[in-house]
Order: structure tokens, then C-alpha cells, then sequence
């Protein structure tokens, strides 16, 4: 696994069902080193820190390998890097085969994978259609929060080589679909 491209973005005020509400969806890829702090990614605007950013939310991962299933269902989108809010999009990243507190070193960090993504309406914003918000939660292919255990730089071109592995734990993708049950999702 590698990073392709980091992915960073500024508060953003859009219209939601004539309510105003800022977000930091809008991510765009840099072209430079970016910085991952304990609770975020130096620079990138976290608009709602009740569901996103934090000590296990700090930085966003999404698979690029995704992206040719999401171009499938969407073809007229214009699929840029960050386009999921992710911070790092990553060739190739397998929810299903990843453990929480699985281990990585990657550029001059630690990070250990925590937690799935939870589509909110803010991706449908993104997308232009709310229907992903729902098929998002049908798949697997939600990525992955990770906690920094060593802050530092990353790049695109860095690797993600597997420090520790826990087996013992649920996969990324368990969690995702446990908490799809939870929820009522079907």
C-alpha cells in the first residue's frame, strides 16, 4: 500500500435543504508534505468535530482500487483526488483485510487503523446525489480512520508497511457492517 495523492480542504459554507452549514468535504490534492497531528491533518478545515477529526479520527484513508467501482455507478462525476473527504487516498486499501489496531509506519509516521467511515448527507453534497450516501453503506468500501502514534510528513510516493498486526480484532470492514445493522440500514 501507498499513498497516490494528499488530500487537504478549507471550510465551505453550502446550502443544505435551505439551512447554510460549513463543511471541509471539498478536499483537494497538494502537491507538498502534509503534516499529521495527534487529532488532525495540519491545515485541512474540520468543520464538525463531533463526528470527524479526534484522537481516532485524525486522519481519513480511502482506496483508489474504489474508485473504479464508485466511476461504474457514477460515470458523469468528476472524480478528483479527496473527492470521499479522505486525506490520503491509498492505491490500494482493503477494509475487509485490515484489523482495528492493525500498525503502520508511513513517511515519518506512526498511524493505527481505528475506525470506519459513516456516510453522512455531506457526501451526497459532495457527490451532487444523495443516492451515494445509501449505496456507500451497501459496500464495504468505506475506508479507514486511522490514530496518529507518531506525528510527522507524509507524501505521495510513501508506504504503508504493517508494523503490528491484530488479528484478534474485527476488520475494518466488520465494524462498518455491524454498525450498518445497528443502524437499520438495508
Amino acid at each position: 500500500m501507498k499513498i497516490i495523492s494528499t488530500n487537504i480542504g478549507e471550510r465551505k459554507e453550502i446550502d443544505y435543504k435551505g439551512t447554510l452549514v460549513t463543511t471541509g468535504i471539498f478536499k483537494y490534492s497538494v502537491d507538498k508534505l502534509i503534516f499529521l497531528d495527534i487529532e488532525d491533518v495540519k491545515d485541512d478545515a474540520i468543520c464538525d468535530r463531533e463526528n470527524h477529526g479526534g484522537i481516532l479520527q485524525a486522519v481519513y484513508g480511502y482506496s483508489l482500487k474504489h474508485y473504479d467501482y464508485w466511476k461504474s455507478v457514477y460515470p458523469k462525476v468528476d472524480f478528483e483526488m479527496g473527492i470521499f473527504g479522505e486525506n490520503l487516498t491509498i492505491d490500494d486499501i482493503d477494509e475487509t483485510k485490515i484489523h482495528a489496531g492493525d500498525t503502520f509506519k508511513v513517511g515519518e509516521t506512526i498511524l493505527e487503523a481505528t475506525l470506519h467511515r459513516e456516510p453522512c448527507y455531506k457526501l451526497g453534497v459532495r457527490f451532487n446525489n444523495m443516492t451515494i450516501v445509501k449505496k456507500f453503506w451497501k459496500t464495504t468500501f468505506c475506508g479507514v480512520y486511522f490514530k496518529v502514534l507518531q506525528t510527522g510528513f507524509v507524501k505521495a510516493g510513501d508506504e504503508f508497511i504493517k508494523i503490528k498486526s491484530c488479528p484478534e480484532n474485527p476488520t475494518i470492514a466488520d465494524l462498518f457492517v455491524a454498525k450498518r445493522i445497528l443502524n437499520g440500514i438495508s
